[in-house]
């Protein structure tokens, strides 16, 4: 089938959303009848929330917060581990009308003080073993009022989620709050840069529920699942927290790092029907001697983002366990994954085809429209883009485009209207004058059985032409020469795409969510 220049065709909302309109209730009042079923378990300790006890300790949270001096549209900043308090912190801020402001749990107390100074919290939900990082900001913030510790245990002088709870009363109070109104912020990954506190709205949870959870992954009530990615990162939010909630589901939730074997022992025990990964996970779960057999772990479907997922990598995943990869593009500005391959149709080494709701546009470097087959800025068009970027203007004019949300990575459709990844728009190269993508030349190199990870990144030289320059990590007791990774690229694509140079590395830098930070490597050279 050809297709017009444009993916224009969007599929209307599935959700009707009242102007009035609380996306915490919405969730919590979905599952008013099935108060005995678990909502969340802690894969650590077992702990177990139930829907009922989710309902009434979110609603406790919402009245003590009130209690505290705090205001609707004040703002609270979580920084929290996934333990079961997290949902109970989040949903009873936006119960309450408060705005809550997840944020990355593995960055610095320096990162920490500029997202309080930006965001001007005037509180801090802090899970007790990240207290230590914040402690030097304590009495620092002018607009920091109050500190509230999650986990047990006595953590004088600050308050705690659970005595909140204990102590507050459980009537029903749920703030007047409107589906246009700002709900909740995200910080962006920091994949290019400084992060951007990205506010989203009420309607957003919700939909992205309908749109990808129900409609591209079939969520039910009976399934199990389990995220990667935490729940402060848009695409963990969305997996852990809103879609199950949106259907009845259960999550796990880790509150460690997800290590092999951590994730390992996860999937065997609680045997998840989804798996929500990252191309680096599933990379490292194939390469490690200890993983699964397939008799193991059975899931429903598995899911990837933060990166494109290298055609290898779903195929071995797809060999092994018998589960295709639904690998797709989100972003922190949209909220969740709006383009993606779909159960039954995937085609490795493509992102699929637009999300329903969700209509897409390529646009070349002189502001047209591309045709079949040509490269670029992938630009998305849906009913869960960000309000703004809080005090950045200039960005946030230049990212938010009317209707339309200007992604950042360049993409090349083809005539089925599947998405092929070519990079991020800093990202690419002109060797030649002529477009190189990073991603190709990487997902090439992830090919040679040495490999486990590879990033790619231009380098000038002193002419100023610039070349491809390859960072690679070796697989644990795999050897391989620049020499010999230089020739996999040369017998497999065009000669000017080989990197000139290969250095090889233990590991390659990222943000917590696993994105590759290869403005780091360019800062490098």
């Amino acid at each position: 089938m050809q297709l017009s220049r444009a993916d224009h065709s969007v599929s209307p909302p599935l959700v009707d959303i009242p102007r009035d309109y609380n996306a915490a209730h919405d969730l919590l009042a979905r599952n008013a009848k099935r108060p005995e079923k678990t909502a969340f378990i802690n894969a650590l300790t077992g702990e177990r929330l139930t829907y009922g006890e989710l309902a009434e300790q979110s609603q406790r949270f919402a009245n003590a917060l009130r209690a505290h001096g705090f205001w609707p549209e004040s703002r609270v900043m979580l920084a929290m581990l996934d333990t079961p308090e997290w949902p109970v912190a989040f949903l009873g801020c936006i119960l309450a009308g408060v705005v809550p402001v997840a944020v990355n749990t593995l960055l610095t107390t320096q990162d920490f003080e500029f997202m309080l100074n930006d965001s001007r919290a005037h509180g801090l939900i802090v899970s007790h073993a990240l207290l230590p990082v914040f402690e030097p900001l304590l009495g620092k913030i002018d607009t920091l009022k109050t500190v509230i510790v999650s986990g047990a245990g006595d953590y004088s002088p600050y308050t705690t989620v659970s005595h909140m709870v204990r102590e507050s009363s459980a009537t029903i109070n749920i703030a007047n709050t409107c589906s246009d109104e700002a709900c909740f912020w995200l910080y962006s990954s920091g994949s290019t840069g400084s992060p951007k506190g990205t506010v989203h709205l009420h309607s957003h949870l919700i939909q992205t529920a309908e749109l990808y959870g129900r409609a591209v992954l079939g969520i039910e009530e009976s399934d199990v699942v389990y995220s990667a990615a935490k729940l402060f990162f848009a695409y963990g939010l969305g997996n852990g927290l809103t879609f199950p909630m949106s259907v009845g589901a259960t999550a796990v939730l880790l509150p460690a790092r997800p290590a092999s074997a951590d994730v390992f022992a996860l999937l065997k025990k609680f045997q998840p029907t989804i798996f929500y990964g990252v191309p680096t996970l599933y990379a490292s779960l194939l390469a490690d001697p200890a993983r699964l057999a397939r008799s193991e772990f059975k899931p429903r479907v598995c899911t990837s983002a933060g990166e494109a997922l290298p055609a290898e990598i779903g195929r071995q995943w797809t060999a092994h366990y018998g589960c295709e990869i639904l690998d797709g593009i989100g972003s922190t500005e949209m909220l969740h994954i709006f383009l993606s391959n779909r159960a039954g149709q995937v085609r490795y080494g493509t992102t699929g085809q637009a999300v329903p709701g969700y209509a897409l546009r390529l646009i070349g470097d002189d502001g047209r429209e591309c045709d079949t087959g040509e490269i670029g800025e992938l630009q998305v068009n849906g009913p869960s883009a960000a309000l703004m970027y809080w005090n950045n203007r200039e960005k946030t004019k230049t990212t938010f485009t009317g209707e339309w949300t200007r992604c950042g990575d360049k993409y090349t459709r083809d005539a089925d209207g599947f998405y092929t990844y070519g990079g991020r728009t800093d990202d690419m190269l002109k060797v030649g004058g002529i477009y190189v993508s990073p991603f190709e030349v990487e997902a090439c190199l992830m090919t040679h059985p040495a490999v486990l990870e590879v990033a790619v990144i231009g380098v000038a030289q002193a002419d100023h032409l610039v070349k491809a320059k390859a960072f690679a990590v070796l697989k644990p007791g795999r050897t391989a020469t620049a020499e010999e990774l230089q020739a996999h690229v040369k017998e497999r694509l065009a000669p000017y795409k080989y990197p000139r140079w290969i250095e090889f590395v233990s590991e390659l830098p990222k943000t917590a969510t696993g994105k590759i930070q290869r403005f780091k490597l360019r800062q490098r050279q």
